[in-house]
């Protein structure tokens, strides 16, 4: 997944700088550099994914220009084509040497054009000053500080920057550049000027077409390619999808609680369907238990789904690392957030529906997307995410709400429509949506909380108020993770909006947990 670090001073503890550097090792452990610029220094841990040689190691220079960038350019050997008709000469096969000849030609404009996952700070050379940028959905990390004198520091994690800068630590906002002290907006993924227009047959077949543009686009990768496979919806239409592309058996991987797991016979189905080479594996409460606090430390987060749904996504995770050669990962995530939750199934109107939907495009940053990078990336490993292909999230979230709001008896309707035919067995292209965490295996959700209840008394709540300036804790199991967090991030809980839960202002939603098992329409869900 790679590692970036950019300090843009170098009146700084150098010796500290390369220790905070070096906690994000695992996520680039094939190569280390820390170059200077002329006012501060760049340092990138590589992950070998697209041009495995060392040509194609960051930053990258040209003339007086840096660049470090974590990230898939899509599309790039159009791009790099067209650059060298304008007489750019390139050293590697890797796909991120294209972003200095870019801002060459056309500057910050670039981000614009950019079909890309990616976290990026680019020196220029000519001005002195640094540039930085991240995809419009937020799948790469990208965090910053301020050091005393008041100078930025980027990194990829913000385990980067605990104990290195001064105060705050802050998400870099996706869709935006950051230029001469200012984050200025080049992409809204929210934004819809207008609804489409067409029949429902019409609608199905782009959401189809566009989702397996955006499978097969990532598949394009230099280094061995492995698929998680919960056998839920999303995650079997992109091993699906996959199989079909590549015409060969692809790698699928699930993971289950070893007394009551519920995703792995769905798994194990969708597997058969499709033929892939299929691996499960077995988790248990003491290891669910054993790795709570290093799941924690890996994430940055404190909330409470987040942390349910990353213990056995971080466990599959890490035993994929340890026992295979795949180093790029496909995941289904961001599904949910273009075309619904259980929860949504109570939004009031369309409008409401929208507003839900945008509202977690815009956040997906601080919960899914935040939990698929680290659980994956940690673990030496790169994710990459179908759903969120840009030119399919823009057209989904452009598809009128009224056609997206359950009003067909099952949730997440169009997708399933989509993809009626051959693709999967039916009964899994309608099995009813579960939360991972809960799907995984009940006991693993039950286990959580049981602990928590063992770590604290009656006094929680008091123990809770020293949270209350920001997301006070609500539950032992939520001052549990709340501990911990602060444990590894002090003082930084506002890196977090607030905990992931339904909208609590629409009627059935009023809950206070976050896993759908509270919802009266949860169903046949967990069976």
């Amino acid at each position: 997944m790679c590692s970036i670090f950019c300090c843009t001073s170098k009146q700084t503890d150098k010796a500290q700088m390369l220790r905070c550097f070096d906690k994000t090792v695992s996520r680039g452990p094939d190569m280390t550099a820390l170059d200077s610029t002329p006012s501060g220094y760049m340092g990138f841990h590589r992950l070998a994914v697209m041009g495995l040689n060392a040509e194609g190691m960051q930053p990258f220079w040209m003339g007086k220009n840096m660049l470090v960038c974590n990230g898939e350019i899509y599309g790039f050997r159009a791009l790099r084509r067209d650059l060298e008709a304008k007489g750019y000469v390139f050293h590697s096969k890797s796909d991120c040497e294209i972003l200095l000849p870019l801002y060459a030609e056309y500057g910050v404009n670039m981000f614009s054009m950019l079909d890309a996952e990616f976290a990026l700070v680019l020196y220029d050379g000519n001005t002195g000053e640094y540039i930085a940028a991240r995809d419009p959905i937020g799948i790469r990390p990208l965090y910053y500080g301020y050091l005393s004198g008041g100078e930025i520091v980027f990194a990829s994690e913000p385990k980067n920057l605990v104990g290195f800068v001064a105060g705050q630590i802050y998400p870099f906002p996706p869709g935006k550049y950051y230029r001469g002290g200012k984050f200025i907006s080049y992409c809204d993924m929210t934004a819809v000027g207008g609804y489409t227009n067409g029949s429902l047959d019409e609608i199905c077949r782009n959401i189809r077409e566009k989702l397996v543009a955006g499978v097969e686009k990532r598949l394009d990768s230099d280094a061995p390619l492995g698929f998680l496979l919960s056998g839920g919806l999303d995650s079997s239409l992109v091993c699906a999808i996959g199989q079909r592309v590549l015409k060969k058996p692809i790698r699928t991987f699930a993971v289950g609680m070893d007394t009551d797991a519920i995703d792995l016979k769905y798994a194990r189905e969708a597997a058969s369907y499709i033929g892939s080479d299929h691996r499960e594996v077995m988790i248990t409460r003491e290891d669910v238990l054993a790795a709570l606090e290093e799941v924690i430390a890996a994430l940055g987060t404190f909330d409470i789904t987040t942390i349910r749904a990353s213990m056995g996504m971080y466990l599959l995770c890490r035993e994929i690392r340890r026992t295979t050669n795949v180093r790029v990962l496909m995941t289904g995530e961001i599904s949910d957030e273009l075309f619904g939750y259980k929860y949504t199934d109570f939004a009031p109107s369309a409008e409401e529906f929208q507003k839900e939907s945008q509202k977690r495009v815009r956040e997906l940053h601080m919960y899914d997307v935040l939990r698929a990078d680290r659980c994956i990336s940690v673990n030496s490993m790169e994710a990459r995410v179908p759903f969120g292909d840009l030119a399919f999230v823009k057209y989904v979230m452009g598809i009128d709400p009224a056609l997206k709001m359950n009003t067909y008896g099952q949730g997440k309707y169009l997708l399933r429509r989509a993809f009626e035919g051959d693709w999967l067995p039916h009964g899994l292209l309608y099995r009813e949506k579960a939360a991972f965490s809960d799907a995984v295996g009940h006991s693993l959700v039950d286990d959580l909380k049981e602990y928590a209840e063992r770590m604290y008394g009656a006094e929680w709540r008091k123990i809770a108020e020293k949270y209350a300036y920001h997301a006070k804790p609500f539950t032992k199991e939520s001052l549990l993770y709340r501990e911990i967090f602060e444990k590894y991030y002090p003082g930084q809980a506002a890196m977090v909006s607030d905990f992931w839960m339904p909208n609590k202002s629409w009627e059935g939603c009023d809950v206070n947990d976050p896993s759908a098992r509270v919802l009266s329409n949860y169903g046949a869900s967990g069976r």
